[in-house]
């Protein structure tokens, strides 16, 4: 199964793709989509769009992960990553491409074993899970290469194959 995961935003959309074949991975690619900070929201909307129609023809991914949202401190950046969010759920849903969302918590937990773990971590478990001598780059796109990952042990998982419905369950 090829699963292209998504780190959301407006500035920077993060993507990563892994091909998964009973349990075992096997990284493909992964970069970002950058849009101009100068330029009007829905321009900026537009692009991501146009460039995950583009990344969807090139990459023909099976199934999308992505992470939720969450509202940390600064509630502005939480809502222009929303409009992002939401343009990715879109053009997957055009192209009838089922999303899968995680929290950062169940990514951390799927990837390094431990929901608490610090970037760092996971990035070096994505680069040893992987088998490639280096990180992915930039942290977007390790972060998309983490929510692939996710979503690969997720669906291999016993609960999963049990007919259970929580992906990436950190119980």
């Amino acid at each position: 199964m090829r699963i292209l995961g998504i780190d959301p935003g407006i500035a920077t959309v993060g993507f990563g793709v892994v091909d998964s074949d009973r349990g075992q991975l096997r990284y493909v690619t992964c970069g970002v989509i950058t849009t101009a900070a100068h330029q009007p929201l829905s321009n900026r909307l537009d692009q991501i769009y146009s460039d995950l129609e583009q990344l969807f023809d090139a990459l023909r991914p099976e199934e999308i992960s992505i992470e939720e949202l969450f509202f940390n401190t600064n509630i502005t950046t939480g809502i222009s990553v929303a409009h992002g969010r939401g343009v990715i759920l879109l053009a997957a849903f055009r192209h009838g491409i089922p999303v899968y969302e995680y929290t950062p918590l169940q990514v951390k937990q799927a990837v390094v074993g431990y929901g608490r773990a610090e970037k760092r971590q996971v990035i070096d478990m994505v680069r040893r899970l992987l088998n490639v001598s280096a990180a992915p780059k930039p942290d977007d796109a390790a972060d998309a290469v983490a929510l692939a990952i996710c979503h690969a042990r997720s669906t291999t998982s016993l609960l999963q194959r049990n007919g259970g419905n929580s992906a990436c369950s950190t119980i």
